[in-house]
Protein backbone atom coordinates (compact mmCIF):
# COMPACT_ATOMS: atom_id res chain seq x y z
CA UNK A 1 0.00 0.00 0.00
CA UNK A 2 1.43 3.36 -1.04
CA UNK A 3 1.33 5.90 1.77
CA UNK A 4 1.18 9.67 1.38
CA UNK A 5 4.52 11.30 2.13
CA UNK A 6 5.04 12.23 5.78
CA UNK A 7 1.86 10.39 6.73
CA UNK A 8 2.23 8.07 9.70
CA UNK A 9 -1.09 6.41 10.53
CA UNK A 10 -1.88 6.47 14.25
CA UNK A 11 -4.01 3.56 15.40
CA UNK A 12 -5.34 2.41 18.76
CA UNK A 13 -6.12 -1.27 19.36
CA UNK A 14 -8.33 -1.77 22.39
CA UNK A 15 -9.45 -4.87 24.26
CA UNK A 16 -8.08 -8.02 25.79
CA UNK A 17 -8.73 -9.53 29.19
CA UNK A 18 -8.19 -13.03 27.78
CA UNK A 19 -5.92 -14.55 25.17
CA UNK A 20 -8.98 -15.05 22.96
CA UNK A 21 -9.35 -11.28 22.64
CA UNK A 22 -5.68 -10.34 22.84
CA UNK A 23 -4.15 -12.61 20.18
CA UNK A 24 -6.39 -11.34 17.33
CA UNK A 25 -5.38 -7.79 18.32
CA UNK A 26 -1.69 -8.73 18.17
CA UNK A 27 -2.22 -10.40 14.79
CA UNK A 28 -3.83 -7.20 13.47
CA UNK A 29 -0.95 -5.12 14.86
CA UNK A 30 1.57 -7.38 13.10
CA UNK A 31 -0.32 -7.00 9.82
CA UNK A 32 -0.48 -3.22 10.21
CA UNK A 33 3.29 -3.11 10.68
CA UNK A 34 3.87 -5.34 7.65
CA UNK A 35 1.67 -3.18 5.44
CA UNK A 36 2.72 0.16 6.91
CA UNK A 37 5.94 0.06 8.95
CA UNK A 38 5.54 3.78 9.69
CA UNK A 39 2.30 3.19 11.59
CA UNK A 40 2.23 4.27 15.22
CA UNK A 41 0.27 1.76 17.27
CA UNK A 42 -1.02 2.10 20.82
CA UNK A 43 -2.81 -0.61 22.80
CA UNK A 44 -5.39 0.16 25.47
CA UNK A 45 -6.11 -2.71 27.84
CA UNK A 46 -7.42 -3.55 31.29
CA UNK A 47 -5.13 -3.24 34.31
CA UNK A 48 -4.11 -6.58 35.76
CA UNK A 49 -4.99 -8.57 32.66
CA UNK A 50 -2.84 -10.60 30.26
CA UNK A 51 -2.33 -7.75 27.80
CA UNK A 52 -0.52 -5.56 30.34
CA UNK A 53 2.38 -8.03 30.39
CA UNK A 54 2.23 -9.57 26.92
CA UNK A 55 1.93 -6.40 24.81
CA UNK A 56 5.05 -4.59 26.16
CA UNK A 57 7.07 -7.80 25.79
CA UNK A 58 6.39 -7.63 22.04
CA UNK A 59 7.54 -4.03 21.76
CA UNK A 60 4.20 -2.20 21.75
CA UNK A 61 3.11 0.56 24.09
CA UNK A 62 0.01 -0.04 26.19
CA UNK A 63 -2.08 2.04 28.59
CA UNK A 64 -4.29 0.31 31.13
CA UNK A 65 -7.82 1.18 32.21
CA UNK A 66 -9.19 0.30 35.65
CA UNK A 67 -12.09 -1.69 34.24
CA UNK A 68 -13.57 -5.13 34.93
CA UNK A 69 -16.45 -7.09 33.46
CA UNK A 70 -19.85 -7.22 35.09
CA UNK A 71 -20.25 -10.59 36.83
CA UNK A 72 -23.39 -12.59 36.08
CA UNK A 73 -23.61 -13.80 39.68
CA UNK A 74 -23.67 -11.45 42.67
CA UNK A 75 -20.27 -9.99 43.43
CA UNK A 76 -19.06 -7.07 45.51
CA UNK A 77 -16.99 -6.09 42.46
CA UNK A 78 -20.22 -5.38 40.60
CA UNK A 79 -20.87 -2.48 42.97
CA UNK A 80 -17.69 -0.85 41.68
CA UNK A 81 -18.61 -1.33 38.03
CA UNK A 82 -20.38 2.02 37.40
CA UNK A 83 -17.51 3.95 39.01
CA UNK A 84 -14.88 2.05 37.02
CA UNK A 85 -16.81 2.50 33.78
CA UNK A 86 -17.13 6.27 34.22
CA UNK A 87 -13.50 6.57 35.30
CA UNK A 88 -12.34 4.51 32.30
CA UNK A 89 -14.50 6.53 29.92
CA UNK A 90 -12.91 9.83 30.94
CA UNK A 91 -9.43 8.31 30.92
CA UNK A 92 -10.18 7.05 27.40
CA UNK A 93 -11.09 10.57 26.31
CA UNK A 94 -7.78 11.78 27.70
CA UNK A 95 -5.89 9.04 25.83
CA UNK A 96 -7.64 9.96 22.59
CA UNK A 97 -6.91 13.67 23.02
CA UNK A 98 -3.22 13.03 23.72
CA UNK A 99 -2.55 10.31 21.12
CA UNK A 100 -4.92 11.71 18.46
CA UNK A 101 -5.47 8.46 16.54
CA UNK A 102 -6.74 8.33 12.98
CA UNK A 103 -8.80 5.24 13.81
CA UNK A 104 -9.52 2.93 16.74
CA UNK A 105 -10.43 -0.74 16.69
CA UNK A 106 -12.00 -2.78 19.48
CA UNK A 107 -11.39 -6.51 19.65
CA UNK A 108 -13.66 -7.24 22.59
CA UNK A 109 -12.82 -7.46 26.26
CA UNK A 110 -13.22 -5.03 29.11
CA UNK A 111 -11.24 -2.08 27.77
CA UNK A 112 -12.83 -1.87 24.34
CA UNK A 113 -16.16 -0.60 25.69
CA UNK A 114 -15.15 2.71 27.26
CA UNK A 115 -12.48 3.42 24.61
CA UNK A 116 -14.84 2.98 21.65
CA UNK A 117 -17.63 4.85 23.42
CA UNK A 118 -15.26 7.77 23.92
CA UNK A 119 -14.11 7.57 20.29
CA UNK A 120 -17.70 7.67 19.09
CA UNK A 121 -18.37 10.80 21.13
CA UNK A 122 -15.28 12.43 19.67
CA UNK A 123 -16.15 11.44 16.06
CA UNK A 124 -13.06 9.26 15.62
CA UNK A 125 -13.67 6.40 13.13
CA UNK A 126 -13.99 3.08 14.95
CA UNK A 127 -14.00 -0.58 13.93
CA UNK A 128 -15.12 -3.71 15.77
CA UNK A 129 -13.61 -7.16 15.38
CA UNK A 130 -16.20 -9.67 16.62
CA UNK A 131 -14.68 -13.11 17.11
CA UNK A 132 -17.75 -15.10 18.13
CA UNK A 133 -20.85 -16.31 16.33
CA UNK A 134 -22.97 -14.67 19.05
CA UNK A 135 -21.80 -11.17 20.00
CA UNK A 136 -21.73 -9.77 23.50
CA UNK A 137 -23.88 -6.85 24.61
CA UNK A 138 -20.97 -4.40 24.53
CA UNK A 139 -20.26 -4.96 20.84
CA UNK A 140 -23.97 -4.81 20.03
CA UNK A 141 -24.06 -1.36 21.60
CA UNK A 142 -20.80 -0.19 20.06
CA UNK A 143 -21.87 -1.31 16.58
CA UNK A 144 -24.26 1.66 16.32
CA UNK A 145 -21.37 4.07 15.75
CA UNK A 146 -18.79 1.70 14.27
CA UNK A 147 -17.71 2.29 10.68
CA UNK A 148 -17.14 -1.40 9.97
CA UNK A 149 -17.64 -4.67 11.83
CA UNK A 150 -15.28 -7.51 10.99
CA UNK A 151 -16.90 -10.88 11.72
CA UNK A 152 -15.78 -14.51 11.67
CA UNK A 153 -19.10 -16.22 10.93
CA UNK A 154 -21.76 -15.79 8.24
CA UNK A 155 -25.26 -14.71 9.19
CA UNK A 156 -24.17 -11.93 11.56
CA UNK A 157 -26.71 -9.54 10.06
CA UNK A 158 -29.01 -11.00 12.70
CA UNK A 159 -27.11 -8.84 15.18
CA UNK A 160 -25.38 -6.03 13.29
CA UNK A 161 -26.36 -3.63 10.49
CA UNK A 162 -25.81 -5.60 7.27
CA UNK A 163 -24.13 -2.68 5.50
CA UNK A 164 -21.38 -2.51 8.13
CA UNK A 165 -20.46 -6.20 8.17
CA UNK A 166 -17.37 -7.66 6.51
CA UNK A 167 -16.76 -11.40 6.75
CA UNK A 168 -13.01 -11.67 7.34
CA UNK A 169 -12.58 -14.53 9.79
CA UNK A 170 -10.52 -14.19 12.95
CA UNK A 171 -6.87 -13.10 12.79
CA UNK A 172 -4.48 -15.72 14.18
CA UNK A 173 -0.86 -15.66 15.33
CA UNK A 174 1.52 -15.24 12.42
CA UNK A 175 3.69 -18.27 13.24
CA UNK A 176 0.82 -20.55 12.20
CA UNK A 177 1.26 -19.30 8.65
CA UNK A 178 4.39 -21.47 8.51
CA UNK A 179 2.48 -24.56 9.67
CA UNK A 180 3.49 -27.92 8.19
CA UNK A 181 1.25 -30.89 8.89
CA UNK A 182 3.05 -34.09 9.83
CA UNK A 183 6.45 -32.42 10.02
CA UNK A 184 9.04 -35.15 10.79
CA UNK A 185 10.97 -32.65 12.93
CA UNK A 186 7.90 -32.17 15.13
CA UNK A 187 7.63 -35.93 15.72
CA UNK A 188 11.30 -35.98 16.68
CA UNK A 189 10.83 -33.04 19.03
CA UNK A 190 8.05 -34.80 20.93
CA UNK A 191 9.75 -38.20 20.76
CA UNK A 192 6.73 -39.58 18.91
CA UNK A 193 6.37 -42.17 16.14
CA UNK A 194 4.79 -41.25 12.83
CA UNK A 195 1.75 -43.35 12.03
CA UNK A 196 0.68 -43.79 15.66
CA UNK A 197 -2.56 -41.88 16.37
CA UNK A 198 -1.89 -38.72 18.37
CA UNK A 199 -4.36 -36.81 20.53
CA UNK A 200 -3.84 -33.15 21.47
CA UNK A 201 -5.81 -31.96 24.51
CA UNK A 202 -6.04 -28.23 25.26
CA UNK A 203 -7.87 -26.30 27.96
CA UNK A 204 -6.55 -22.77 27.57
CA UNK A 205 -3.99 -21.01 29.73
CA UNK A 206 -6.03 -21.52 32.90
CA UNK A 207 -7.18 -25.02 32.02
CA UNK A 208 -10.56 -26.72 31.63
CA UNK A 209 -11.60 -28.69 34.71
CA UNK A 210 -14.08 -31.05 33.09
CA UNK A 211 -11.74 -31.88 30.20
CA UNK A 212 -8.87 -32.59 32.60
CA UNK A 213 -11.06 -34.73 34.84
CA UNK A 214 -12.34 -36.72 31.86
CA UNK A 215 -8.81 -37.52 30.67
CA UNK A 216 -7.54 -38.27 34.17
CA UNK A 217 -10.42 -40.67 34.86
CA UNK A 218 -9.79 -42.62 31.66
CA UNK A 219 -6.02 -43.07 31.79
CA UNK A 220 -6.30 -46.85 31.68
CA UNK A 221 -8.41 -46.68 28.51
CA UNK A 222 -5.94 -44.26 26.92
CA UNK A 223 -2.98 -46.44 27.86
CA UNK A 224 -4.64 -49.56 26.47
CA UNK A 225 -5.32 -47.77 23.17
CA UNK A 226 -1.60 -47.11 22.61
CA UNK A 227 -2.13 -43.56 21.33
CA UNK A 228 0.32 -40.71 21.76
CA UNK A 229 -0.90 -37.83 23.93
CA UNK A 230 -0.02 -34.14 24.26
CA UNK A 231 -1.99 -32.73 27.18
CA UNK A 232 -2.00 -29.02 28.00
CA UNK A 233 -3.59 -28.94 31.44
CA UNK A 234 -3.54 -25.20 32.15
CA UNK A 235 -1.54 -23.73 35.00
CA UNK A 236 -4.35 -24.17 37.53
CA UNK A 237 -4.52 -27.95 37.13
CA UNK A 238 -1.00 -29.05 36.23
CA UNK A 239 0.12 -30.18 39.70
CA UNK A 240 -3.02 -32.21 40.41
CA UNK A 241 -2.88 -33.83 36.95
CA UNK A 242 0.83 -34.59 37.32
CA UNK A 243 0.16 -36.20 40.70
CA UNK A 244 -2.71 -38.26 39.27
CA UNK A 245 -0.57 -39.55 36.39
CA UNK A 246 2.37 -40.46 38.63
CA UNK A 247 -0.02 -42.32 40.91
CA UNK A 248 -1.57 -44.17 37.97
CA UNK A 249 1.83 -45.15 36.52
CA UNK A 250 3.23 -46.12 39.90
CA UNK A 251 5.96 -43.49 39.71
CA UNK A 252 7.08 -44.60 36.26
CA UNK A 253 6.94 -42.59 33.03
CA UNK A 254 5.08 -43.04 29.78
CA UNK A 255 7.26 -41.56 27.06
CA UNK A 256 4.23 -41.27 24.75
CA UNK A 257 2.43 -38.90 27.11
CA UNK A 258 3.55 -35.26 27.14
CA UNK A 259 1.96 -33.26 29.98
CA UNK A 260 2.48 -29.48 30.15
CA UNK A 261 0.80 -26.58 31.97
CA UNK A 262 1.09 -24.50 28.79
CA UNK A 263 2.26 -25.05 25.21
CA UNK A 264 4.49 -22.48 23.54
CA UNK A 265 5.26 -24.69 20.54
CA UNK A 266 1.71 -24.82 19.11
CA UNK A 267 2.96 -25.28 15.54
CA UNK A 268 4.68 -28.52 16.50
CA UNK A 269 1.73 -29.71 18.59
CA UNK A 270 -0.75 -29.15 15.78
CA UNK A 271 1.67 -30.75 13.31
CA UNK A 272 1.58 -34.17 14.97
CA UNK A 273 -2.04 -34.12 16.18
CA UNK A 274 -4.55 -36.36 14.44
CA UNK A 275 -7.40 -35.13 16.67
CA UNK A 276 -7.74 -32.13 19.00
CA UNK A 277 -9.88 -31.85 22.13
CA UNK A 278 -10.46 -28.24 23.10
CA UNK A 279 -12.74 -25.58 24.48
CA UNK A 280 -14.61 -23.64 21.81
CA UNK A 281 -13.12 -20.18 22.06
CA UNK A 282 -13.24 -18.23 18.81
CA UNK A 283 -9.45 -17.88 18.58
CA UNK A 284 -8.84 -21.59 19.04
CA UNK A 285 -11.46 -22.49 16.45
CA UNK A 286 -9.87 -20.10 13.97
CA UNK A 287 -6.51 -21.78 14.51
CA UNK A 288 -8.07 -25.21 14.02
CA UNK A 289 -9.61 -24.12 10.71
CA UNK A 290 -6.28 -22.76 9.53
CA UNK A 291 -4.38 -25.97 10.34
CA UNK A 292 -7.32 -28.17 9.21
CA UNK A 293 -7.43 -30.23 12.39
CA UNK A 294 -10.33 -32.56 13.27
CA UNK A 295 -11.64 -31.55 16.66
CA UNK A 296 -13.96 -32.40 19.52
CA UNK A 297 -15.11 -29.19 21.18
CA UNK A 298 -16.22 -28.99 24.80
CA UNK A 299 -17.67 -25.47 25.20
CA UNK A 300 -17.11 -23.73 28.50
CA UNK A 301 -20.42 -23.05 30.27
CA UNK A 302 -18.84 -20.15 32.17
CA UNK A 303 -18.81 -17.52 29.43
CA UNK A 304 -21.13 -14.66 28.56
CA UNK A 305 -24.14 -15.49 26.36
CA UNK A 306 -22.94 -19.14 26.20
CA UNK A 307 -21.07 -18.05 23.07
CA UNK A 308 -18.70 -21.04 23.03
CA UNK A 309 -21.60 -23.44 22.51
CA UNK A 310 -22.79 -21.31 19.61
CA UNK A 311 -19.26 -21.27 18.16
CA UNK A 312 -19.10 -25.07 18.35
CA UNK A 313 -22.58 -25.50 16.88
CA UNK A 314 -21.50 -23.43 13.87
CA UNK A 315 -18.82 -26.05 13.15
CA UNK A 316 -21.18 -28.97 13.78
CA UNK A 317 -23.65 -27.54 11.27
CA UNK A 318 -20.86 -27.62 8.66
CA UNK A 319 -19.88 -31.16 9.71
CA UNK A 320 -16.51 -29.66 10.62
CA UNK A 321 -16.37 -30.56 14.30
CA UNK A 322 -17.86 -32.69 17.07
CA UNK A 323 -19.59 -31.19 20.11
CA UNK A 324 -19.53 -32.72 23.60
CA UNK A 325 -21.23 -30.68 26.31
CA UNK A 326 -19.29 -29.91 29.46
CA UNK A 327 -21.77 -31.79 31.67
CA UNK A 328 -21.43 -34.93 29.53
CA UNK A 329 -17.63 -34.85 29.13
CA UNK A 330 -16.87 -37.06 32.13
CA UNK A 331 -18.45 -40.13 30.53
CA UNK A 332 -18.51 -39.41 26.80
CA UNK A 333 -15.37 -37.47 25.89
CA UNK A 334 -12.57 -40.03 26.01
CA UNK A 335 -14.47 -43.02 24.52
CA UNK A 336 -15.64 -40.78 21.67
CA UNK A 337 -12.14 -39.36 21.14
CA UNK A 338 -10.56 -42.81 20.97
CA UNK A 339 -13.23 -44.04 18.58
CA UNK A 340 -12.66 -40.99 16.36
CA UNK A 341 -8.86 -40.92 16.38
CA UNK A 342 -8.76 -44.46 14.94
CA UNK A 343 -11.38 -43.67 12.28
CA UNK A 344 -9.33 -42.39 9.32
CA UNK A 345 -12.38 -41.77 7.14
CA UNK A 346 -14.00 -39.63 9.84
CA UNK A 347 -10.78 -37.70 10.45
CA UNK A 348 -10.39 -36.99 6.74
CA UNK A 349 -13.97 -35.73 6.47
CA UNK A 350 -13.65 -33.45 9.50
CA UNK A 351 -10.31 -32.10 8.26
CA UNK A 352 -11.69 -31.34 4.80
CA UNK A 353 -14.79 -29.60 6.15
CA UNK A 354 -13.01 -27.47 8.76
CA UNK A 355 -10.42 -26.39 6.19
CA UNK A 356 -13.23 -24.93 4.08
CA UNK A 357 -14.01 -22.51 6.94
CA UNK A 358 -10.50 -21.03 7.15
CA UNK A 359 -9.69 -17.36 6.49
CA UNK A 360 -5.87 -17.31 6.17
CA UNK A 361 -5.72 -13.62 5.19
CA UNK A 362 -7.95 -12.27 7.96
CA UNK A 363 -5.36 -10.04 9.63
CA UNK A 364 -4.15 -8.51 6.35
CA UNK A 365 -7.69 -7.83 5.12
CA UNK A 366 -8.64 -6.11 8.37
CA UNK A 367 -5.40 -4.10 8.47
CA UNK A 368 -5.91 -2.97 4.87
CA UNK A 369 -9.36 -1.61 5.67
CA UNK A 370 -8.09 0.16 8.80
CA UNK A 371 -5.21 1.78 6.93
CA UNK A 372 -7.48 2.90 4.11
CA UNK A 373 -9.64 4.78 6.60
CA UNK A 374 -6.63 6.18 8.45
CA UNK A 375 -5.15 7.51 5.22
CA UNK A 376 -8.43 8.79 3.78
CA UNK A 377 -10.16 10.62 6.66
CA UNK A 378 -12.45 12.56 4.30
CA UNK A 379 -14.17 9.29 3.39
CA UNK A 380 -15.03 8.54 7.03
Amino acid sequence: MALPKNKKPKIILSGGGTGGHLYPALAIAEALKRLSPESEILFVGALGKIEMEKVPSLGYKIIGLDIRGFQRSFSVENLKFPYRLIKSYFKSRSILRNFRPDVVIGVGGYASGPLLMAAGGMHIPSFIQEQNSFPGKTNLYLSKKAKRIFVAYPGMERFFPAGKIELTGNPVRSNLMDFQNGDPKAYTQWGFTQGVPTLLVMGGSGGARKINEAILNHLSLIQESGIQLIWQTGKNYFKSVEHGILEFLGGKENSKWIIRPFLDEMNQAYSVADLVISRAGAGTISELTLVSKPCILVPSPNVAEDHQTKNAQALVESQAGILVRDAEAANELVPLALETVFNKEKLHSLSKNIHALAFPNAAENIATEILHTALNPKES
